[in-house]
């Protein structure tokens, strides 16, 4: 059984367990917040009844208070202390007659004192409040009034602030029941919504701050399962990239060694060598196969290390592209170069330098069409030097464009062997970029052809020494 054909079960099975996952997890996430929304509702209306009971009770207590002075008759005690005691009966007959309202009694700051002490033993503490005392007889006739009840009794029709009222009247069974003239105490509680939700801010805020965090873990979920999803597409088609890479050297070592087992080839010392370099050169390859997945194992592990040297990136380009000119020549390619950049010395390590620049290159010639032209041009910026490589190639998709640079990601062009590769190519690159503190873009459009961009920073001494000479000279 081929590698493929274990691979194929696994990637179906992902498929279908995939979005069921998803399903799942929206349809928790979608429940969570509704369980948490409802909760909240039903909480505002649990806290909303408990204010209304506790303002109730408050007033309840303050409505007691006052009705003690006016539910019992006036005594004789400080009439009989006088020695003109027949005098005051007159004055006790109109008092008895007519008793006193409650704003002959108390001022409006007594009564404002003892709704707030009412209130905050309900454990409403700094609650705003205004009130008015009215007759029952004439609900519009105010006895005695807070400053701001005439702006507030206006909303109360809406639901931004409440009323209650209370019957003042004499207590039953008291001297004064149906006597004494009823009187309606009004409070005035406004912004309601607002002291409920204060009240309930910590639980609010908890409420959201842990659905922030569920719809956090589950776009994290989400996340982690496509990028799995899409590593694990990776890794397949770096598994058949694999096999198909080094399944050709080996079979043709297999058909060299058969070769070389032939009386005839034994015999023939020409033959023999010809066999032989064929077995070197593919073993030759296997190797370098080998070490490039090697290479891609330290990488992933960031254990690139750098000998950086001085060096001129010129000189470099020039000696790659000599190295390339037979290629280039076998698939009737021309090179431009443009090595404009007045300073060119940077500090850099060789070999892995030669091979980002080796590896740009090589992408350009293998992903290209007839009449291939590779540019290669340098300038300064302040601090760097640019190199920009540019094709006439096949060019990229927008979609390639923002992977290229994942490891063992490769563009598909078709037919996945038709070029060959493990896509870690431009991985390398970027590594080998960022391990250098440089910059590396790429433009490209599909059928067109791509240019990469790198920017990597000056040899500092070098720059200061040569710029201080040229101003000598100046």
């Amino acid at each position: 059984m081929t590698t493929a054909a274990l691979i194929k079960p696994y990637k179906l099975q992902l498929r279908k367990i995939f979005p069921v996952i998803i399903v799942l997890i929206s349809l928790s996430l979608v429940g969570t917040i509704y369980v948490q929304y409802s909760w909240l509702r039903t909480m505002l209306l649990n806290k909303n009844e408990e204010l209304k009971g506790k303002i109730e009770r408050g007033m309840h207590i303050v409505g007691t208070a006052l009705m003690e002075q006016k539910g019992s008759l006036p005594s004789l005690k400080r009439y009989r202390t006088r020695p003109d005691f027949s005098w005051p009966a007159e004055q006790f007959k109109m008092e008895l007659m007519n008793p006193p309202t409650i704003a002959q009694k108390f001022t409006e700051q007594e009564v404002a004192e003892k709704l707030n002490k009412a209130f905050e033993e309900q454990g409403l503490h700094n609650v705003k409040f205004e009130f008015a005392i009215t007759s029952n007889l004439n609900l519009l006739s105010y006895e005695i009034k807070s400053r701001g009840f005439l702006t507030q009794v206006e909303d109360t029709v809406g639901d931004r602030n409440l009323g209650f009222y209370y019957l003042l009247q004499p207590p039953s069974g008291s001297d004064l029941e149906n006597i004494v003239p009823e009187e309606i105490m009004t409070v005035i509680v406004p912004n309601v919504k607002r002291i409920v939700l204060s009240d309930m801010r910590w639980m609010i805020i908890g409420a959201i701050f842990f659905t922030l965090m569920i719809i956090t873990a589950f776009y994290i979920t989400v996340n982690a399962l496509l990028r799995q999803k899409k590593l694990s597409e990776i890794k397949n088609d770096f598994i058949n990239n694999m096999t198909h890479e080094f399944k050709t050297p080996l079979a043709t070592i297999s058909l060299a060694v058969d070769a070389l087992r032939n009386d005839k080839v034994a015999q023939d010392r020409e033959k023999m060598n010809y066999f032989s370099s064929i077995i070197k050169e593919e073993n030759k390859r296997m190797n370098k196969h080998v070490e490039t997945i090697l290479q891609a194992a330290v990488m992933d592990r960031q254990e690139i290390t750098l000998n950086r040297v001085p060096l001129h990136v010129h000189n470099l380009i020039h000696e790659i592209m000599d190295n390339y000119q037979l290629q280039l020549q076998e698939k009737g390619a021309r090179a431009e170069l443009s090595l404009d950049a007045r300073f060119d010395f940077i500090e850099a390590d060789q070999v892995h330098f030669r091979n980002l620049i080796s590896n740009l290159v090589d992408n350009a010639v293998k992903y290209s069409k007839e009449n291939l032209l590779i540019k290669i041009a340098t300038y300064n910026t302040s601090h760097a030097i640019g190199i920009r490589i540019e094709d006439n190639g096949i060019g990229m998709s927008k979609e390639t464009v923002r992977r290229i640079f994942e490891k063992f990601y490769r563009a598909h062009t078709g037919n996945i062997h038709n070029v060959k590769g493990f896509g870690l190519g431009l991985s390398y690159v970027k590594t080998v970029v960022d391990a250098h503190d440089g910059k590396i873009k790429v433009d490209s459009m599909l059928g067109k052809g791509s240019a990469f961009t790198l920017e990597i920073p000056l040899f500092k001494e070098k720059v200061s020494a040569e710029t201080a000479g040229s101003h000598r000279h100046n």
